[in-house]
């Protein structure tokens, strides 16, 4: 036996004695549509729809909106395997828990490529399913991001991006005052001889951190040495730190302080009783190491929560373009500490 029929708009536009175009405007108008209807018509509709206890049809509403309430995720690296899933998971856990809030299914999008060749507009490329596309990666194709910022697609980078050839959307770290921070610590603790281990773009994360660095030293500290890359041997790290009296070095990478601090103790040296480290950045997996590296801390939820909304936003209205760098609050650990003028010479060789 067939049920009750679902009641239309056109049912309720009959009972009130209105179009069906006021019920419409009632139900989904913006407030300047809404203001060209009487106050009287308006609560006769709505009183309509309570005693009835109508309720929109969710995928008429879609249609109606042309909206398949659906956000896409690109990533430019494969967000899965193991080496990914550290950086990109606290990401793809703010995205998830916002996108649940706002009512909106998630679409992972791989590209047609792999590695380097991974590119959003790809052959083939399914991006219109979604509504909107959130973008994250260390490094993004900077000819894609001109495109998307040429067209009409809603979109929003997670991490700070560069204007191409318009300003970006973006929800980002503030790496710049954070490491200018820990920098302006170090001098305070006596350090005048600074380290940097690490590259100084191209990515605007690296950059952003480079110029917190660079903006910190100033007058009164010295960089002696800049070891331009990530991944050399950490014995040859130590070495360069030693031969150029550095007192504190600064790790762009978390992986490379923790080969210099074992290196370190496998010689008697200690952090920070011989020498100081710092990490430009929390890592998730810091437990790999036994020591807590002074650092800040990326808030990467945050970062994927408001990411979301935003996108949100810029799908369901014209919102204006928004730049947001959070705040990296401090970790005190416990490799920063004052600065010596020379390691003991029996610790040299």
């Amino acid at each position: 036996m067939a049920g009750p029929r679902r009641l239309t708009q056109n049912d309720i536009a009959k009972l009130a004695g209105v179009s069906q175009a006021t019920v419409s405007l009632v139900l989904n108008g913006a407030q300047t549509a809404l203001a060209r209807i009487p106050q009287e018509t308006r609560e006769r509709v709505q009183q309509v729809i309570r005693t009835t206890g109508y309720v929109p049809d969710p995928i008429a509403r879609r249609m109606a909106k042309g909206l398949n309430r659906i956000l896409g995720v690109f990533t430019y690296e494969p967000a899965f395997p193991s080496e990914q899933a550290d950086f990109f998971l606290p990401f793809l856990l703010g995205i998830e828990e916002e996108a649940q809030a706002q009512n909106y299914d998630l679409l992972l999008l791989t590209g047609a490529g792999v590695g380097k060749d991974r590119k959003i507009f790809a052959d083939g490329n399914r991006l219109r399913i979604a509504d909107g596309c959130l973008v994250l990666g260390r490094e993004f194709d900077r000819a894609e991001l001109k495109k998307l910022v040429a067209g009409d697609y809603p979109f929003v980078a997670i991490g700070r991006r560069e204007d191409a050839g318009g300003p970006v959307p973006y929800v980002g770290g503030d790496y710049t005052t954070a490491t200018r921070a820990l920098v302006e610590k170090a001098r305070g603790l006596g350090h005048s001889k600074l380290a940097y281990i690490g590259p100084s773009g191209p990515a605007e994360s690296i950059v952003d951190r480079w110029n917190g660095f660079s903006a910190a030293v100033g007058d009164g500290a010295d960089l002696v040495l800049h070891i331009d890359a990530v991944g050399r041997p950490a014995d040859e790290i130590l070495a360069a730190v030693f031969a150029k009296g550095a007192t504190a070095a600064f790790f762009v990478e978390l992986a490379d302080a923790v080969r210099v601090e074992v290196a370190a103790r496998e010689r008697g040296l200690s952090l920070p009783g011989d020498f100081s480290a710092v990490v430009l950045g929390s890592h998730v997996r810091a437990e790999r190491s036994h020591v807590q590296f002074a650092s800040f801390n990326i808030p990467r939820e945050e970062m994927g929560r408001q990411a979301t909304a935003m996108l949100v936003r810029r799908i369901e209205g014209a919102a204006p373009i928004q730049q947001i760098l959070l705040t990296c609050e401090p970790v005190e650990g416990e490799t920063l500490g004052p600065a010596h003028a020379f390691w003991p010479a029996k610790k040299r060789t």
